[in-house]
């Protein structure tokens, strides 16, 4: 069953003012659609990320017309092309499998999805390593389920992730702050694109951005530095896949350290001496990977506030999502 704390929308009903939607293969939710009849709630998904977002979920065997309980499907034939198949018959179901894919998808662009999180291993919804069987009945962990291939095709800035993959600390937080990434941009793109506003954009995820990857950082610099040459829609569409691309790179131990040390830079100077001696040894503990980046967050907070250090007050690095989340106090 679904958890009482996650909501869940009705894609036909019109949307709310910029919620957090996240499309969800709907086993995940405990919605029992899978071949057997059975599901496969995910506690993270269900009781941690379904208290701020509202899910949009989706069963595409069961929405292509498919019946519960049914025939396993299994992915067969070449790696880069694969058919959809019943694993008793081999009857072929790939095309009302992409035809169902192509018109649904067309429907969810209605909705600002800002993400999606699938069921591994399905040969219609998992996002890598699905396994496919070759001639001689040999399988190997090499493709992508048919939907999600769909999915990836059509959205190809939209964070996608699996529910098995969100047992990474790391790349939970990734996803998560992607998602939210996303949700900012389609804010900042819906109110208007300006010069002015771009530079704004770049500069309140400046430490986000260099967490993620510097490059992706310097290139979107660099793409604002020459704006008046561009037009909005230019601007527009290549700063948010520079944007997106470089998010999609997971934030490492050390370019945090580097991001928390170019932020400690601010006020080294106004902290008297056991001020400074605490903030250089939280940031060692932290990049010697004893502490959680939490620990070093927090400290860079306090003295944020203390300070007023209003450039340092807008980093979305400080908080690029919910605290009840607990994502830093795990990395």
């Amino acid at each position: 069953m679904n958890s009482s704390a996650s909501s869940v929308v009705d894609p036909a009903a019109p949307p709310r003012s910029n919620p957090i939607r996240i499309g969800v293969s709907a086993c995940l939710l405990g919605r029992e659609v899978r071949w057997d009849g059975g599901h496969k709630r995910d506690r993270f998904v269900t009781d941690g990320l379904g208290r701020f977002v509202e899910f949009v979920p989706l069963c595409p065997e069961v929405e292509s017309g498919l019946s519960i309980p049914r025939p396993t499907l299994r992915l067969a034939g070449e790696i880069d092309d694969p058919r959809l198949v019943f694993g008793d018959s081999g009857a072929d179901y790939t095309e009302v499998m992409r035809s169902f894919a192509r018109a649904r998808l067309h429907t969810l662009a209605d909705l600002d999805l800002c993400g999606f999180i699938l069921k591994s291993d399905s040969p219609s919804c998992g996002l890598e390593r699905v396994r496919v069987y070759g001639k001689g009945g040999m399988a190997l962990r090499k493709g992508r389920g048919l939907f999600a291939a769909e999915l990836a095709a059509r959205f190809p800035l939209l964070p996608l992730e699996e529910e098995g993959r969100l047992n990474d600390a790391k790349l939970r937080e990734t996803f998560v702050e992607r998602v939210f990434a996303y949700r900012r941009w389609l804010d900042f793109v819906a109110a208007g694109v300006s010069l002015a506003r771009m530079v704004d954009f770049h500069r309140i995820h400046k430490y986000l951005l260099l967490a993620h990857s510097p490059e992706h950082y310097a290139a979107c610099g660099r793409l604002v530095a020459r704006g008046k040459a561009l037009s909005r829609a230019e601007l527009r569409e290549q700063y948010g896949e520079l944007f997106m691309r470089g998010m999609a790179r997971a934030a490492t131990r050390g370019r945090h350290t580097n991001v928390l040390q170019h932020m400690a830079g601010y006020f080294k100077k106004q902290l008297d001496a056991a001020s400074k001696d605490e903030l250089h040894r939280t940031l060692d503990d932290y990049s010697d990977g004893l502490v959680p980046l939490i620990v070093p967050i927090t400290l860079i907070r306090h003295h944020v506030r203390v300070f007023g250090l209003a450039y340092l007050e807008e980093q979305v690095y400080l908080a690029p999502h919910p605290k009840e989340l607990m994502l830093r106090n795990q990395v």
